[in-house]
């Protein structure tokens, strides 16, 4: 466990995963804080990396994007440069949410989303397959979502 972090960094950390709409008010009375150390708290928290950003969570179904699919991404080279050129080209792709290196076969594992088969058929034809040394993708397609969007695993850094 990082030195720098003690029961209430973790508290934060958890409150903010489930709802990170919380007040500071109603966040320094969960971590059971007053309100001005809670807050310097969360900046120190930001300022060092551990807080990367705040969104919502989104329900895909409900904006029209039936299709999740996964995609493992084969490059033709493995060189430095041509990785470099590839991501930056994948980074460019609103369609793909994430994307890993990963190890065994293929050079990408990529999450991606569309409206319905025949879209993300285009953008795998018209898109993908067209990225910079890339030689092969194969897809696999969720057929329904168990777990999605949970928060991180905390308990580790909570001294026993």
């Amino acid at each position: 466990m990082p030195e720098t972090l003690d029961r209430y960094h973790i508290a934060i950390l958890h409150e903010l995963q489930l709802d990170a709409r919380l007040s500071n008010a109603e966040l320094a009375a969960r971590i059971g804080l007053s309100a001005a150390p809670t807050w310097r708290r969360v900046k120190w928290l930001e300022e060092q990396g551990y807080i990367t950003g705040y969104r919502a969570e989104i329900d895909r179904r409900k904006v029209g994007l039936g299709v999740l699919a996964f995609v493992r991404l084969d490059a033709d080279r493995n060189t430095g440069a041509a990785t470099k050129e590839l991501e930056e080209a994948i980074r460019r792709l609103p369609e793909v949410i994430s994307c890993h290196y990963i190890s065994g076969a293929g050079t990408f594992e990529l999450q991606v989303l569309a409206t319905d088969l025949d879209a993300f058929s285009r953008f795998s034809i018209d898109t993908l397959l067209h990225l910079p040394n890339v030689k092969d993708i194969h897809t696999s397609f969720s057929l329904g979502e168990v777990k999605a969007g949970a928060a991180m695993p905390l308990s580790h850094l909570v001294p026993r």
